[in-house]
């Protein structure tokens, strides 16, 4: 019998609950990528000898071409999406230079006031930290 997702090690995976007021940026995955259409956090893989901190410092720069701050652990947790478990780090996050007008990721970028962030369809791993804005 073939092990399953849960048996493998998940892939460590970090984003940015970025800031702007009592908004916060939410970007849709582009055509072409892994959940195409599907909403997220921006952010990204891991590497190894980075700390979850460092690698969101850096994939917010790769994909957004804007600095941030990273803040407080928002929430943390593993979902299993196909045949992948994703452990998923959602940071608080905030720019400290110019706002980001687009994306080598995603097609769309949105400021969403929290209360409306169930209005758009996230992608599986993002769904529990989009539970935990709601409910603040």
């Amino acid at each position: 019998m073939p092990p399953s997702p849960a048996d493998a090690e998940p892939l460590r995976v970090v984003a940015a609950v970025i800031a702007d007021g009592s908004r916060v940026l939410a970007c849709r995955r582009a055509p072409g990528k892994d959940a195409a259409g599907r909403w997220e956090f921006p952010g990204g893989k891991v590497e190894a000898g980075e700390t979850p901190e460092e690698a969101l410092e850096r994939e917010i720069r790769e994909e957004l071409g804007v600095p941030i701050r990273v803040g407080a652990l928002l929430d943390r947790t593993t979902t299993v999406v196909g045949t992948r478990a994703i452990d998923l780090a959602c940071y608080a996050a905030a720019l400290t230079g110019a706002v980001p007008e687009s994306s080598t990721d995603h097609d769309l970028l949105r400021w969403v006031e929290p209360g409306d962030l169930d209005t758009l369809d996230w992608a599986d791993a993002d769904r529990p930290v989009v539970r935990v804005l709601g409910e603040r």
